[in-house]
């Protein structure tokens, strides 16, 4: 199967970084096609930025869609644009944090949630709440790491990240750690090692989602919401969307 990987920011060592990760846990006739948008924040920390970030993920769905894929992953924490890449795709969409907290929720009682910086925590809140899993996370805190810097991790930087883990483990509760950015997705096995507990990638857990759906031939459901945009024009930048 083809499974297109969108980092919604536009760095490309992130997306590079995602295409391993994805790559290292897929099925051997899986084939990663990992890319980003031309347009658009080089990082994605705030509302604003995961808002422009989120019209460019929808071009590349539709690229994605012409290229006759089987599954979409967004790779970006706040799962933007989520709703609307499933109105416009046929094949599955599935955002990295939905996927981390189904897989979470399956191998521990609760799980904690180990982000980028403090002013991210309210996004990944409202996720919890919206997939129903708040009652299953002990808590969310922020290693206060910028996401760029996560592309050349020094040993202090990883430090700072996996005392974080620590304190949602001992302080917190946690049973496992949730990564709250696509960018930590290579960090996760180490962390893991190190922690004793289960670390979820959101970018794997999308990986493996993304395989079983496919092989139990199951794809959105086009009735409802996920339903087929309805037909208006647009009009300038956005007029390639007019149906």
């Amino acid at each position: 199967m083809k499974i297109q990987i969108i980092n919604p920011n536009t760095c490309q060592g992130m997306t590079e970084a995602i295409g391993r990760s994805a790559e290292a846990v897929s099925l051997s006739d899986s084939q990663i096609i990992a890319c980003s948008p031309q347009h658009g924040p080089r990082s994605i920390e705030c509302a604003l930025d995961e808002t422009i970030a989120a019209a460019a993920v929808l071009d590349e769905i539709a690229k994605g869609r012409e290229q006759g894929v089987d599954a979409h992953i967004i790779a970006c924490f706040g799962d933007p644009a989520l709703d609307a890449a499933r109105e416009i795709a046929s094949a599955p969409v599935i955002g990295v944090a939905e996927a981390a907290f189904k897989l979470a929720s399956i191998v521990s009682h609760r799980f904690g949630i180990v982000t980028t910086l403090a002013r991210t925590l309210p996004a990944a809140e409202h996720l919890l709440h919206r997939y129903g899993y708040q009652h299953l996370c002990s808590g969310a805190r922020a290693a206060e790491i910028p996401v760029l810097d996560l592309e050349e991790l020094q040993q202090d930087t990883f430090e700072q990240l996996k005392n974080e883990c620590l304190a949602a483990i001992q302080q917190d509760g946690a049973d496992s750690i949730v990564l709250g950015c696509a960018g930590m997705s290579e960090l996760a096995q180490e962390l893991s090692s190190c922690l004793n507990v289960p670390v979820i990638d959101g970018v794997s857990a999308a990986v493996k989602l993304a395989e079983s759906l496919h092989q139990l031939k199951l794809s959105t459901s086009k009735r409802g919401q996920y339903a087929a945009p309805i037909q208006k024009q647009f009009i300038g930048r956005y007029q390639q969307w007019s149906r």
